[in-house]
């Protein structure tokens, strides 16, 4: 045994790191993740005895278990080098039952980068297990137990066999049930603009202006009456520029990761579920071999809400910044961010470990999803310290008699940050130039300007939309439901319990789901309300700040919720799922099929449910024909739930792309014609095998 003793982390990609610049000191072992657990077959909590939980050992861990004790034993230290956070603590703590270790003494030690200088600094200062995240960790294990455990049979119940509640994923749900109800309710209400085609004397480049105002009062266009009544007022009238305003506008660059934010930009910019970026990050954090190198922690730790970043990490990123940018773009004193209230003060943002370790520097030692998201994330952070972006803004008030026409222009005079890095929004797509906008030629007050065009447009209002990944971690981050190490876990169990469905990218809630969610809202309205569920993540903060003891939250909850459950078991009506109705009949049975949603998305089920069982795959239409056999190509989708197109006459014929077709068909061979991209040029491309038709796509073509 080396002579450093022992240290225990949950890993082996972590585990070679820290073996990798800690040599021959210390033996680095990995106990896999959590190694107790409570039991999956009961309920696993004692109530009488204070709600004692009743920890076993996780199956198919004997092998691990057997290995850290033998290690431990011959070891003249033992450290616990797990996460630093509340579950990372709670490891700690089973690992010091099960290998007879003193949870008070100094055998903690904690880090938030796999670097050599963060650990050794953690080996200077090892502590004791922190009591309070562990009770906080063990109080929000128990209380979801308690909610699964007794909700479940009520739903097998009411609903159908095999369905499963969970005390932040229902509210989840919900908040996606309530999106589709605002949808369905809402009524579109028509309105009207007016914009005019305008150009000057002396210049060729024509520029657009939209009524604002009329006689000094804002316009308001209900009808096309409203209009017509503008246009009347228009004929003739001279249009002359009567104001016009020029400011400077700063655009800061946002701050670095947090764990919500970079689930929201990999939805954004990399299309990646709240899981797949969560894994990713996962590597990066514990190591990757990067050649000379070796195992390298290429980020730090990516569960923490905080955009503090440490002033080693500010200093190396200046210098950077004005090696490769210039002075220019680097802001006089280094940029600060602000935590959120709830933020544990010792994390950090989500940063590189060196902004040395350029993306493309390491790119062949990563794989094409570590790169991505390594290099969002090293972009971020080093654009994160850079100078502002400097935008000349630009208003101008047109006036045709006692219409007012404004136009407006925005040019940059200065990138900053941008030249490196631009945040996106759930409004605008991933690529969008946000910065550039309409043209507007210079110009003077009193000037004359002619109107080429009047367009008048009719619109009408959209109802909110539906949730994408990215806003609906969002919406969970504001509301204070969960916290975001749980949003993935979140997201997954939602499907996969076929709550919702993905409908090219937007979360729709199933009809289960919708069931599930009125009968809980009705008999259960704390577990499904937004309020109090926010409440109980604070509650939980204060048991893992010490303030409150977890056997005080267990208490106060419980009663209540246990008469609820008496009572809804008594009186709740068993839930009859809905479907849509069919012109497909039944091949058992002959009575109509209807669609429902399940796991995986739509499907037929006999009208005659329960009598009748028999199911049978939904097959959408999408108008092509398979270039194979000529058969209808279908809308299916995968057990992951992502969408592809393939022949209806599977197993027969196997013809399947991830392409949807765009209704176009080949002018070579007939075959109908999908989008792909080629870089940055997309193309319209024959989806027949044996034909290399394409065509690039305009900005004018619409699918």
């Amino acid at each position: 045994m080396a002579s450093g003793g022992l240290i225990i982390v949950e890993s082996p990609a972590k585990a070679r790191t820290l073996s990798r610049f800690l040599g021959r000191r210390f033996t680095v072992k990995a106990s896999m993740g959590h190694i107790r657990d409570l039991p999956k077959s009961k309920l696993g909590v004692d109530i009488e005895a204070g709600f004692r939980p009743q920890y076993i050992n996780i199956r198919g861990k004997a092998e691990i278990i057997k290995e850290l004790k033998e290690a431990a034993k011959k070891a003249k230290r033992v450290y616990l080098a797990t996460d630093p956070d509340r579950e990372g603590e709670a490891i700690s703590w089973h690992l010091t039952e099960l290998l007879g270790l003193n949870p008070d003494d100094k055998i903690r030690i904690e880090f938030h980068e796999i670097t050599k200088e963060s650990v050794e600094r953690a080996l200077q200062a090892p502590r004791a297990v922190n009591a309070h995240l562990v009770d906080a960790q063990q109080t929000r294990r128990i209380l979801d137990r308690l909610v699964g455990y007794s909700l479940s049979p009520l739903l097998w119940q009411k609903v159908r066999r095999g369905l499963s509640a969970g005390r932040v994923q229902s509210v989840a749900v919900r908040l996606i049930v309530d999106r589709e109800e605002e949808i369905k309710a809402f009524r579109p209400t028509e309105y009207w603009t007016v914009s005019a085609t305008l150009r000057k004397a002396t210049d060729s480049a024509s520029f657009t202006a939209e009524l604002f105002s009329v006689g000094g009062t804002k316009v308001d266009l209900p009808d096309r009456a409203s209009v017509e009544k503008v246009l009347a007022g228009l004929q003739g009238a001279q249009w002359r520029v009567q104001d016009v305003v020029q400011k400077e506008r700063l655009r800061q660059p946002a701050a670095p990761f947090s764990t919500s934010t970079l689930q929201q930009e990999a939805a954004r910019k990399l299309h990646f579920t709240a899981r797949r970026t969560m894994n990713i990050a996962q590597q990066l954090y514990e190591g990757l071999d990067i050649g000379p190198e070796g195992s390298t922690g290429l980020i730090t730790y990516m569960r923490t809400d905080s955009t503090r970043v440490a002033a080693p990490a500010v200093a190396e990123a200046r210098a950077y910044i004005i090696k490769e940018y210039g002075d220019a773009f680097l802001p006089a004193e280094a940029r600060k961010t602000k935590d959120q209230p709830l933020s544990q003060g010792a994390h950090e943002a989500i940063r590189p470990t060196s902004v040395g370790r350029h993306p493309d520097a390491i790119k062949q030692y990563l794989t094409s999803d570590q790169y991505r998201l390594y290099k969002l994330i090293w972009e971020r952070f080093l654009a994160s310290q850079m100078a502002a972006a400097v935008l000349d803004v630009v208003t101008a008030d047109i006036a045709a008699g006692d219409y007012i026409f404004r136009a407006r222009g925005q040019t940059v005079r200065f990138p900053g940050f941008t030249v490196l890095y631009r945040e996106s929004t759930d409004e605008e797509a991933p690529d969008q130039d946000s910065d550039e906008k309409a043209f507007l030629p210079p110009l003077t007050p009193g000037e004359v300007v002619t109107a080429e065009k009047i367009n008048p447009a009719q619109h009408f209002t959209e109802p909110p939309p539906r949730y994408t990944e990215a806003s609906l971690v969002k919406a969970l981050e504001e509301k204070g439901i969960g916290r975001p190490s749980t949003y993935a876990t979140i997201i997954d169990t939602i499907q996969e319990r076929g709550y919702v469905t993905k409908v090219d990218r937007h979360f729709v809630p199933t009809d289960l789901g919708v069931a599930v969610t009125q009968l809980l809202r009705e008999y259960f309205p704390d577990i499904v309300d937004v309020a109090f569920t926010a409440g109980m993540e604070k509650k939980l903060d204060t048991v893992e700040e010490g303030k409150t003891p977890g056997i005080a939250v267990l208490e106060e909850f419980y009663k209540p919720f246990s008469d609820t459950l008496s009572r809804a078991q008594a009186a709740a009506p068993r839930v009859q799922l809905a479907g849509e109705p069919t012109d497909i009949k039944c091949d058992v049975c002959g009575r109509p099929m209807v669609v429902k949603y399940g796991r995986y998305g739509k499907f037929l089920a006999c009208s005659g449910y329960p009598e009748c069982r028999h199911t049978m795959p939904y097959r959408e239409p999408t108008g092509a024909r398979c270039p194979v056999c000529g058969g209808e190509m279908v809308l299916r989708r995968t057990k992951k739930g992502r969408n592809f197109y393939g022949c209806a006459n599977y197993p027969t014929c196997t013809f399947t792309t991830w392409n949807k077709p765009t209704g176009r068909s080949c002018p070579k061979c007939g075959s109908f014609m999908v989008l792909k991209k080629h870089g940055a040029k997309t193309v319209y491309a024959c989806a027949n095998p044996a034909c290399d038709y394409e065509e690039e796509q305009t900005g004018n073509d619409v699918t």
